[in-house]
């Protein structure tokens, strides 16, 4: 085997393994106690109709809230698992949304969008709601919120699946609070 195709090998093999379980710190589930966790960021922004979309129109469900942009290579790996969350999870009081950072906006957002065949709901995010979370620096960056609107995890960068899947699990086993279930977000 040459060296160029050992080293080509080796670079995919590593790029695999991350995506299974890179660092570990940051792979870990990792569900805040309910005591500790603060309310997630309000927001108003518009999806792809030009309809406003707020944070609170999804109370009372778990949403995974995803900063992305279509050039982000680990957005890539992650948009398919979470096509299969919303799929999979959707009628379990869960939701996946998606804030695209694209400077051009829907320009690249929308072909992307029907390309990759994104089941969830996607808004043009802005500098006011990346700031309203912290200054979101990195992309992918996750949130996974619980029923009562409160940030339960925080992902920077790529996480693995499974990550996900027991962090989302987790947070649909905790009971219903009745206050947080009669709101339902439209067009969902």
């Amino acid at each position: 085997m040459s060296y160029r195709k050992l080293l080509a090998s080796a670079a995919v093999a590593a790029f695999l393994v991350c995506i299974d379980g890179c660092g570990s710190r940051n792979n870990e589930a990792h569900v805040r106690q309910e005591k500790d966790r603060k309310s997630a960021p309000e927001f108003s922004l518009k999806d792809e109709n030009g309809k406003l979309v707020k944070l609170s129109d999804y109370r009372g469900k778990v949403v995974l809230l995803n900063f992305w942009a279509t050039w982000c290579g680990p957005c890539k790996v992650e948009i398919p698992w979470f096509i299969g969350f919303e799929r999979e999870y959707k009628d379990k009081d869960f939701a996946v949304l998606g804030i695209a950072m694209d400077e051009d906006g829907w320009k690249s957002i929308k072909p992307y969008m029907n390309d990759k065949k994104i089941n969830y709901r996607v808004v043009e995010g802005s500098e006011e709601a990346s700031l309203m979370y912290g200054g979101v620096d990195s992309l992918p960056t996750t949130f996974v919120i619980d029923r009562e609107g409160k940030i339960a995890s925080v992902h920077i960068g790529l996480v693995s699946k499974t990550t996900y899947v027991d962090e989302i699990s987790k947070l649909l086993e905790s009971p219903k609070n009745e206050k947080t279930t009669s709101a339902q977000p439209s067009g969902s």
